[in-house]
């Protein structure tokens, strides 16, 4: 499928960026409606002049959702947040938004629609983040039939926020921790292969009406991934100490109520279940993509955090 013009929703986020490169280079016309775009005029450099186009977009709002995807062939939704701010609750954004983004798209005539959900995703969790994003698969298949649901797992890469999270707090942290005891598994997906899924989705009607997980080719505990932040970034010999949940549910109380919320009850009831793929769904193997390895990725944008940088000495 050739593509003339797509819009993608939460463009100027950390998939949305790898996504808007690959999607300059089919010639598109890109719409990023985005909360800033003063903030988004990063994404301009990455296409010809006029090609990436952010623009302030309330989603909550179906009118102007609507004339965003207005003669769009394609439409991608990248919505999501990680805990609720002011204005910006997880009914709102990742369970109402999402259906409002199909209805438009349907109604605007488009081919295509992607949803990126998340693993977990679960009417019947006990977490508000996955119940909220399941309530938004249901609402993007009553809106857009057609359209393929990717549900990913963690994400890593450059901009990802868990292992430079980790990386930057040994900077100082003496120790570093492992809620739970850091036993819970998960399946750290790279973000390149997540937006070479979303690519194909688009361009090929193999995906249509289908729900996909994808995972990386290892599982690994959370333990395990925090020890692999510290080792890539020069500080291997940190000790992790593990956290109980009841500890870690207070300490959310808490982190949660200030600006910038670095950890929440509710990211803690999500640590207490897997985040891997169920193999009960297809995955990246059904785009023909051979998953990356985090050894590969990993020392290419941790080495920041390096006394020294790349060529420091292992121990540093």
């Amino acid at each position: 499928m050739a593509l003339r013009i797509v819009t993608v929703f939460g463009g100027s986020g950390f998939i949305g960026r790898h996504l808007i490169r690959r999607l300059a280079k089919t010639g598109a016309t890109i719409r990023v409606p985005v909360r800033n775009a003063e903030k988004a005029k990063f994404l301009k450099p990455m296409g010809d002049v006029g090609q990436v186009v952010p623009i302030a977009v309330d989603i909550r709002d179906p009118a102007a959702v609507a004339a965003q995807v207005a003669h769009a062939d394609a439409v991608v939704s990248l919505v999501g947040i990680l805990a609720p701010t002011q204005g910006r609750s997880f009914q709102a954004i990742q369970a109402e938004a999402p259906g409002v983004i199909a209805r438009a798209a349907a109604a605007a005539g488009a081919t295509r629609m992607v949803h990126v959900s998340a693993i977990g995703a679960d009417l019947d969790s006990a977490a508000e983040y996955a119940r909220t994003k399941a309530e938004g698969e249901n609402a993007v298949r009553a809106g857009f039939p057609d359209a393929t649901i990717l549900r990913p797992s963690i994400v890593f890469g450059p901009e990802d926020g868990f292992f430079n999270l980790f990386a930057g707090m040994a900077r100082l942290a003496p120790v570093l921790p492992a809620f739970g005891g850091g036993a819970t598994r998960m399946q750290p997906v790279y973000v390149g292969d997540v937006a070479d899924a979303i690519m194909a989705s688009l361009t090929t009607p193999h995906h249509l009406r289908q729900t996909y997980e994808l995972g990386g080719p290892d599982v690994h505990t959370f333990r395990e991934l925090v020890q692999m932040a510290l080792d890539y970034s020069g500080r291997g010999g940190k000790p992790i100490i593990g956290i109980p949940f009841s500890i870690a549910m207070l300490q959310g109380w808490v982190l949660e109520k200030l600006p910038f919320k670095l950890l929440t009850q509710d990211q803690v009831t999500m640590l207490k279940s897997d985040n891997v793929c169920t193999g009960a769904l297809p995955g990246l193997d059904a785009f023909g993509i051979a998953p990356t390895a985090l050894a590969t990725i990993l020392p290419t944008y941790l080495d920041r955090f390096r006394t020294g940088g790349r060529f420091a000495p292992k121990s540093a």
